[in-house]
């Protein structure tokens, strides 16, 4: 709502203005408010708290929780300037933002909330079974952890909350990384199904929040590709496309991953679901990409999901030839007609410069490669259009050819 301020409402609330044109990008949809965007500060000014932000010609424009100690000094949470913000706000979002879900098909474990892209910036909450585990990056929400708290036990019953806001990022709004069971009990290991799949999972310590929920729906998406056929998933974490590939036909499976945890993980999984067509092996997937070429051993399908390398945007560049090295690797030792799933989970590696190494690398390691899907995160993590860092997940799936 576009409306003109008027000197009584603002006596005793934060207001922010921006410089001239700053407003152009959170009009289209962006949530954050950078330092370096805001002309002047009146009224009382209280990190943690509401302000309110105004085009430098008085316009409304979105108000959210302030942090003056962060780049992102105004987190968006409504645009109405007369919205109110309590508790019953945030239970609406969260319940819609879950029900979202639910009419999409999810039911064991998702995230139930993402963050900016669901309304409500610096907060995550996945769903796996009958825990939740929560992940707060932004002050504003912080401080009202016991109030979500309480909120989550209300809608939802769960066993247990863990938070798992142990990421450093944190440390850029002034908050240090921190890991605790807020509700109830979180066992060492527990069990959620993955599409068809039994997986055992370390909310505790494991990645991200426990597991990559991500990356389900592009787990399941390589059953069109696998039956009969060798393959080499790299990166695998705790298996989850070299479990799918395996459950749904591949001749043999060999998954790489440099953590022994993630290697062992995949082992119990694989007898869990009673797999026993899949090994696993722990590797540096760089080095081991080049021995097989050495000794000339070829896949049917390669899976690349490795870690981002780009966390920053100092980082392209050097990630880019990253990503290049292990997708030419990955090309010249896959058989004729084969495919190559491959992602990338960095948001400052966009979609455009993705499929350009992807050229780069194929042209490098003299093959010809047809795009068959192009894929990105799970509808569980949607992306808010005008936001960039909402849209992080990119997976190309390319049929690779010998030259003729």
């Amino acid at each position: 709502m576009n409306q003109k301020i008027h000197p009584k409402d603002v006596l005793n609330r934060c207001s922010i203005f921006l410089k001239p044109n700053e407003e152009l990008r959170i009009q289209k949809g962006h949530t954050w408010v950078y330092g370096n965007e805001v002309d002047r500060f009146e009224g009382h000014i209280q990190s943690g708290e509401l302000a309110y932000v105004y085009s430098f010609k008085g316009i409304f424009i979105g108000k959210g929780y302030l942090n003056t100690s962060s780049k992102i000094v105004v987190r968006i949470l409504s645009r109405n300037e007369s919205q109110v913000i309590d508790e019953s706000f945030f239970s609406e979002i969260i319940r819609k933002s879950n029900q979202t879900r639910i009419d999409l098909g999810y039911k064991n474990s998702y995230r139930m909330l993402f963050g900016e892209a669901d309304g409500i910036p610096g907060l995550i909450i996945d769903k796996y079974g009958e825990y939740l585990v929560l992940q707060i990056l932004s002050l504003g929400i912080d401080m009202r952890k016991a109030m979500f708290v309480q909120l989550l036990i209300d809608l939802f019953h769960p066993k247990g909350i863990l938070e798992r806001s142990d990421v450093p990022v944190r440390k850029k709004e002034g908050l240090e990384p921190f890991k605790n069971i807020l509700y109830g009990q979180i066992p060492n290991e527990i069990e959620i199904l993955e599409n068809n799949l039994k997986m055992k999972i370390n909310l505790i310590d494991g990645q991200k929040t426990g597991s990559f929920l991500d990356q389900q729906s592009n787990h399941e998406a390589i059953k069109t590709y696998v039956k009969g056929q060798t393959v080499l998933d790299c990166f695998s974490h705790i298996g989850g496309f070299g479990l799918t590939a395996a459950y749904y036909g591949a001749k043999h499976v060999t998954c790489l991953d440099i953590s022994q945890a993630a290697v062992d993980q995949i082992l119990e999984n694989s007898k869990l679901n009673q797999l026993k067509n899949i090994d696993a092996e722990k590797a540096d997937v760089f080095k081991a990409l080049r021995t097989y070429q050495d000794e000339g051993k070829m896949f049917d399908v390669i899976v690349l999901d490795p870690p981002a390398f780009a966390k920053k945007k100092d980082d392209v560049k050097k990630a880019y030839h990253g990503y290049k090295e292990i997708n030419l690797q990955a090309m010249k030792i896959i058989n004729d007609e084969g495919y190559l799933y491959t992602c990338s989970c960095s948001h400052f590696m966009p979609q455009d410069l993705f499929l350009e190494m992807l050229t780069d690398a194929a042209n490098d390691a003299q093959k010809t490669t047809q795009l068959i899907e192009l894929r990105m995160q799970g509808k569980d993590h949607p992306i808010t259009l005008g936001s960039d860092e909402s849209f992080y997940l990119k997976c190309a799936i390319l049929k690779v050819k010998n030259q003729i």
